[in-house]
């Protein structure tokens, strides 16, 4: 399913064959019936995509906008006076969060793959996620089309978690500035992160999506880092060298880079690799010489091309960011975030791994 994990969250009883049949024919005629409707209305703004074909990012509010003094009102003086504060403040437009310039970039390859395929439905769907009251629905739809963004779903659950949302969206990515929820989704199985803003202002490239991915419990599972943790770092040499021809074990974002690639693929199709408004990046604390080639070798196992490979040997992560200047890095690491947040990178935290354990430990 788009965005799952493999391995993670409690186990469920699968539906019958019989069953599951018959609930995706009555979800292609429900899409049947919607899209005749729609197709019936004159309009230029194109039409959702169906989650089935689409790859969901679903945001949180406080994660596309910068709500921190909303939610200091919200917990100093409880739900009802937000309500009513965001209702005096509806017209009044809401400033970036740490995922706004990400969407964005985001959009911008929607707008570049419906030049080159008008008629195919397999883009990005940005779902707003968000547990806000359907009262504060107003500020949040005018600041989005003060932006000019392009989000036509919106999921508000009034105070109850969103998480069990995700699944019936196909969530392919979820993004919040909420831990705890990205901790719930992550252990949903889907792929998630906490995201954090900048402490530095920095300018954004407004032509190409850039996405910087660390390597162990991210795109790969933790099975490396559990020895390097447990064992030392001359021990997880030796353990990757032994082990260089085996591919690692996918991590929680291994399913956001192959839709990354899909999508590139696409540009290439039409002779755009060089023009191509998606460029994905590896940054890993990993050497390059001692422990490199497993991972590359796992990346083409998988038929995945990453676009820059940077292995940092143990050197800070934040100087090569600032380079970069991705839209998005992830990382399983507190502190390579907040490395990364001094130097001006919106980061996000994928709280996956035995990192958690030691993190929270200290």
């Amino acid at each position: 399913a788009p965005g799952t994990m493999s391995g993670s969250g409690p186990e469920e009883p699968q539906p019958s064959k019989t069953s599951e049949e018959d609930r995706q024919q009555e979800a292609e005629q429900d899409w049947a019936a919607a899209k005749a409707f729609y197709d019936n209305l004159v309009t230029q703004r194109p039409r959702p995509p169906k989650p089935q074909n689409a790859i969901t990012v679903a945001v949180s509010s406080r994660a596309l906008f910068n709500l921190v003094e909303e939610q200091r009102i919200y917990v100093e003086q409880g739900v009802e006076k937000y309500v009513e504060y965001q209702q005096k403040n509806e017209n009044i437009i809401l400033k970036p969060g740490p995922a706004f310039y990400f969407v964005k970039a985001l959009e911008h390859v929607n707008s570049r793959l419906l030049e080159l395929y008008p008629d195919d439905e397999e883009r990005f769907d940005i779902v707003l996620m968000t547990n806000n009251h359907a009262q504060v629905g107003v500020r949040l739809i005018n600041s989005i089309n003060h932006y000019g963004l392009t989000i036509e779903r919106f999921c508000m659950t009034g105070g109850e978690s969103p998480i069990g949302y995700l699944t019936a969206y196909l969530t392919n990515l979820y993004l919040s500035a909420d831990s705890d929820k990205v901790q719930e989704a992550i252990e949903a199985g889907i792929a998630s992160a906490t995201m954090f803003t900048a402490n530095k202002d920095v300018v954004y490239s407004d032509t190409q999506l850039r996405v910087a991915f660390d390597g162990d419990a991210v795109l790969f599972s933790d099975e490396s880092e559990q020895i390097f943790k447990e064992q030392g770092l001359d021990r997880f040499f030796e353990h990757e060298q032994l082990n260089e021809n085996k591919p690692l074990a996918q991590g929680p974002l291994k399913g956001f880079l192959e839709d990354l690639g899909k999508l590139q693929k696409k540009f290439y199709a039409k002779n755009e690799r060089l023009n191509c408004p998606i460029r994905t990046y590896l940054v890993t604390a990993r050497s390059a010489a001692s422990s490199g080639a497993r991972v590359l070798k796992t990346l083409r196992s998988w038929g995945l091309e990453i676009d820059e490979a940077l292995f940092l040997a143990g050197a800070p992560k934040g100087p090569i960011l600032v380079k970069i200047r991705p839209h998005i890095f992830f990382d399983d690491q507190m502190f390579h975030i907040e490395g990364a947040q001094k130097l001006g990178a919106i980061a996000a935290h994928v709280p996956y791994g035995i990192a958690q354990k030691y993190q929270k430990s200290t």
